[in-house]
């Protein structure tokens, strides 16, 4: 999702939770967000972040979705997509974006965030659905990260 929202042109917001305590990202993914400011939090809801929340107050005024990824999906994917829809910005749940320490955690969190509004998905059909079409130069940008 990294790539492709670079590629697509989507800016990206990220947080680290606790850094002091819990940690930097996984290397993996630290190697892939060197270029990406992540503001560090001790709040559940990215939203309830001061410093989160500015940058999602400068987004430009026709940004109506956000997409979540990240972990833990029953606390903080939870508890951020409730901040963002009640601000009238719809949470788009990355389904194989997201996890928690128990996959029953995570099912419970995705079947309640259905419930509160939010949409959910795999990357694929996101990254698909804002392409629109095959051909551009930016599906075929995209291709080697979704195959």
């Amino acid at each position: 999702m990294v790539r492709c929202s670079e590629i697509i042109g989507i800016p990206i917001i990220a947080n680290t939770q606790y850094k002091k305590g819990l940690g930097a990202y996984v290397e993996p993914l630290e190697e892939l967000m060197t270029d990406v400011p992540r503001l560090d939090k001790t709040e559940f809801n990215a939203l309830a972040n001061p410093e989160t929340l500015a940058l999602v107050n400068n987004l430009p005024s026709d940004v109506n979705t956000a997409i979540l990824v990240g972990v833990e999906t029953h606390i903080c994917i939870y508890q951020t997509a409730m901040g963002l829809l009640e601000r009238g910005i719809t949470p788009w749940i990355v389904a194989d974006g997201v996890s928690s320490r128990s996959e029953v955690n995570k099912q419970l969190g995705l079947a309640r965030l259905l419930n509160v509004g939010a949409i959910v998905g795999p990357a694929e059909m996101i990254i698909y659905e804002l392409l629109k079409k095959a051909g551009t130069a930016e599906f075929k940008a995209v291709l080697p990260h979704i195959l």
